[in-house]
């Protein structure tokens, strides 16, 4: 079938995006479903810096790439072999396919699918397919998803189902933003009420998370941010006391957890240094390949501190995204909150330039 969506043609061009023009918007060929997989009518993707990070260089893919990874929308059609799902439902798409057989994903969540990690760098769905084309030549997929487009072909365990009232925006974003910054929380921390939990980084993933943690009835809530801009938004969202980088360490406030959600190396010294003694950091972000940081060990043994790296919330999609849907309903969760614009496919250059000047928490496409 013929389906309209955004091909990264090449990595690393200069910004303005939205004059360099890295994204076009195509006409492609996308095949039917193969065995285990699904065609999906894309209702809404979210932008997120994961996209940014493949679009600036900080991680390479393979191009041409069609982009998007946090999405959700309808099953239209069902491959041979997938007997777990049904045309016409609302799925949630998530970026790390679980194959449910290899050593990560025996270890409930902590570590990410091994052969889905590998179908991801290829540019692939799990199981190696390639169903996208163009002009005869093969485009690649994003994350196992490829959500910035009309349809999707994704493979079954690719996707959450969940109800109707869920709506599609909202759906969306709980398969990355919510599922990363509140997994930091909700699998990696394990908050309790009486703990403090900071943020550090507040973009999409480090807004849910302070949602998440508000949820979760923690009480004291602090974000860390460079942009006064995202201070305003943490406190509206839940946060009960915010700083800038410099006027944290001018404090000297330190928190039981300390989730680092910015990709950043700087971010996470800031995290570590204020991590509390006995305390947990959760890092969540994803920095360039070549960021290095330094911290001291002294105070890792010393304190009695820990680290955890966290990669999509240690999750595991199809455990996670119920709870998250049930927190929306019973209004303890207010993802709508962290939309902040809803946009065009052909907008999709300037909402990433947008997303790096760090102007957006969480832009959607809304597809008709």
């Amino acid at each position: 079938m013929k389906i309209r969506g955004a091909v990264l043609e090449e990595i690393g061009r200069e910004r303005p995006f939205a004059e360099s023009t890295p994204i076009s918007i195509s006409e492609l060929d996308l095949e039917s479903p193969g065995p285990g997989e699904i065609l999906v009518k894309i209702e809404a993707a979210g932008l997120c810096h994961s996209d940014l990070s493949v679009v600036d260089g900080n991680r390479v893919r393979p191009v041409p790439m069609l982009l998007g990874h946090e999405a959700a929308g309808r099953i239209v059609e069902l491959g041979d072999g997938v007997d777990s799902l049904s045309v016409g439902t609302r799925v949630v798409m998530t970026f790390l396919p679980r194959c449910g057989e290899c050593a990560g994903c025996a270890t409930d969540g902590r570590m990410p699918c091994t052969v889905g990690s590998a179908a991801n760098n290829d540019g692939s769905l799990l199981g190696g397919a390639q169903r996208l084309r163009r002009s005869g030549e093969s485009v690649k997929h994003h994350l196992g998803v490829s959500g910035f487009a009309t349809h999707a072909v994704v493979n079954a365990k690719s996707v959450v189902a969940v109800e109707d009232d869920i709506p599609a925006e909202i759906a969306a974003v709980l398969g990355c933003a919510v599922l990363t910054g509140g997994g930091a929380l909700l699998n990696a921390a394990k908050p309790r009420p009486a703990d403090t939990v900071m943020v550090v980084g507040l973009g999409g993933v480090g807004m849910a998370a302070i949602l998440t943690a508000r949820a979760l009835g923690v009480e004291n809530v602090i974000g860390v941010d460079a942009l006064e801009s995202k201070l305003a938004q943490a406190l509206e969202l839940g946060a009960t006391e915010v700083f800038t980088p410099s006027g944290l360490s001018e404090s000297g406030v330190r928190a039981d957890i300390v989730v680092e959600a910015a990709g950043n190396a700087r971010a996470f010294e800031t995290a570590v240094a204020a991590t509390a003694a006995g305390g947990t950091t959760v890092t969540v972000g994803l920095p360039a390949t070549d960021a290095r940081s330094s911290i001291s060990p002294l105070g890792l043994v010393a304190e009695a501190r820990t680290i955890i790296g966290s990669y999509l919330g240690s999750a595991v999609p199809a455990r996670d995204i119920p709870i998250y849907a049930q927190l929306w309903r019973d209004g303890k969760l207010p993802v709508e909150k962290l939309i902040s614009s809803r946009i065009e496919l052909d907008d999709i250059n300037s909402g990433m330039d947008e997303l790096a000047d760090g102007k957006a928490i969480r832009q959607v496409i809304i597809f008709d």
